[in-house]
């Protein structure tokens, strides 16, 4: 029990700003066991998005309190996964070889490339959720942590299913999980989907399972783009994964809702 303790901290350590224990640390051995809860961070990490949404409908109008949510979360994470997003518009977008693309996604410096790139996201779904629809005191919630958790449970995906496309000595972002076990999948997707389980059983709305099948389309095409470049994924990969994967999944969400 204790050294399960011990690996969810250390994935709460590596994808939030939350304090944990001195004795947590970036051990190789349990961040790459950890890997199975990155999706639970999702809850964590969108959950504490909607209290901040809840508290400040109480004083300002819907859009800013999703507004100061979304800030919430860029802010419980240390903008881990945008920064990523950024790293990796940069870097597929200046270079052509993938020596290139991984020298420049290494730089820490943000380009016009991932600056445009992360602007477009961040509105896309800001956009997105202030045009999704009120329907009793959880349905945003509910949206906006099944958003989070289904996109970091594809985007660790990538674990079984790709390559490290770069040595971890020459990472910026190391240290990185790049193993998950079949159990740990199988984990990894309870805490991803059990969010949007809990929507749709709520609601009565279980065609909201459909959702899944855009997001999955995403990381699969993501996932042959990184493949055919350089041949894999990096950590930067795997944050931008996330963020696009989330926006998938409310502009799906919000063409589902129109048509059901």
């Amino acid at each position: 029990m204790k050294k399960e303790i011990r690996i969810f901290f250390t994935a709460l350590m590596f994808f939030t700003r939350i304090p944990c224990p001195k004795w947590v640390d970036h051990s190789e051995e349990y961040l790459n066991k950890s890997s199975k809860y990155f999706p639970l961070m999702g809850w964590i990490v969108g959950g504490f998005s909607t209290l901040i949404y809840f508290g400040s409908t109480y004083i300002f109008p819907a859009s800013i309190a999703i507004l100061l949510s979304m800030v919430a979360s860029i802010w419980i994470t240390g903008a881990f996964h945008e920064d990523g997003l950024a790293d990796v518009c940069d870097g597929f977008g200046g270079g052509w070889t993938k020596e290139k693309i991984l020298l420049i996604m290494k730089d820490s410096r943000v380009g016009a490339f991932g600056v445009i790139g992360l602007v477009m996201v961040l509105l896309i779904k800001y956009i997105s959720l202030i045009s999704i629809p009120t329907m009793g005191k959880l349905f945003i919630p509910f949206v906006i942590v099944s958003g989070h958790s289904l996109s970091r449970f594809f985007a660790v995906t990538f674990l079984m299913t790709h390559e490290y496309a770069r040595d971890a000595e020459g990472s910026k972002s190391k240290p990185l999980a790049t193993k998950l076990s079949p159990v740990g999948f199988f984990e990894a997707l309870v805490f991803g989907i059990l969010p949007l389980a809990l929507f749709s059983i709520h609601y009565k709305r279980y065609e909201l399972f459909i959702l899944i099948v855009p997001v999955m389309i995403t990381k699969f095409l993501l996932g042959r783009f990184f493949k055919k470049w350089i041949g894999g994924y990096t950590g930067d990969c795997l944050g931008a994964t996330q963020q696009i994967c989330e926006v998938v999944f409310y502009l799906s969400f919000l063409v589902l809702w129109k048509f059901i």
